[in-house]
């Protein structure tokens, strides 16, 4: 019977030493190859903080380089990249931050918006749709598609629920000396985040604009939409504010150039 391992095994087991601090030396490895892989993991943990380092530059800024170094390195050893870019190491970061900021939770929130700027600023190229040609294709609408109708959003664009003001903790990131503003919300807002020519871009609104946006994003029907925002067994008055309610939200998408195509 032949022990030798195969090749896929050698490779999964250097993976592991790689990875995982604990992992048993592979058949054959004496002290000279535990200390070379020891520098070997120092130096990929070392590039993996780095990538998240330059993509988390305002949080690092917010909690301090200590204490982000100490999250990044919790963060690549607890997930590591499956990726062929360091550009993805970066992925789930925000979850890490809620796990070990879990007294300021600003900072995950920050994080996730980072990680969506970062994602809608690497995201494809696609004109948005403007008022005009909004307009034209939908002149000759009926209930019926207004009913059916489906938004699609520029590609990277993204949504949450927040309960601090994002707009101010960036503000105060802007400046020289930072300053750590008190940013709670008396009540949850939401972030939403897109691509704007050649730079990313978010803005603040309400915890229903979250919803719709997110809904009508994962493809739900313009007239669903509204009566999820009315809720159930709404009046007729209900219905007809939360209308009017989803068509401010759709001119205001529409006029920060967030839709991309109209689909029936």
């Amino acid at each position: 019977m032949n022990d030798t391992p195969s090749l896929a095994e050698r490779q999964a087991a250097f993976m592991a030493q790689v990875l995982f601090d604990e992992a048993p030396l592979p058949q054959g490895w004496n002290d000279r190859h535990a200390a070379g892989i020891e520098v070997y993991r120092g130096n990929y943990r070392s590039s993996l903080i780095e990538a998240l380092k330059s993509t988390y530059e305002k949080t690092e800024r917010w909690v301090g380089e200590d204490a982000f170094r100490r999250a990044a390195a919790h963060h690549v050893i607890t997930n590591p990249p499956t990726s062929w870019t360091l550009d993805d190491a970066g992925a789930g970061f925000d979850a890490t931050c809620a796990e070990l900021f879990r007294n300021d939770p600003e900072v995950a929130e920050l994080a996730w918006l980072e990680w969506a700027m970062f994602q809608a600023f690497t995201s494809a190229d696609v004109a948005s749709l403007d008022a005009d040609g909004f307009t034209w294709q939908t002149s000759g609408f009926g209930e019926e598609e207004w009913t059916n109708l489906r938004l699609e959003f520029l590609p990277g664009a993204a949504s949450r629920q927040v309960s601090h003001n994002m707009r101010a903790i960036w503000n105060a990131l802007g400046e020289d000396e930072l300053v750590h503003v008190a940013t709670a919300l008396d009540t949850p807002q939401s972030v939403l985040v897109w691509r704007e020519g050649e730079r990313a871009t978010f803005m603040m609104g309400s915890v229903e604009e979250a919803r719709a946006f997110a809904a009508l994003q994962g493809g739900m029907p313009y007239g669903e939409m509204c009566m999820m925002l009315a809720g159930e067994e709404a009046t007729a008055d209900e219905a007809q504010q939360a209308a009017m309610r989803a068509g401010a939200l759709l001119g205001r998408w529409l006029n920060e150039g967030l839709i991309a195509a109209l689909r029936t």
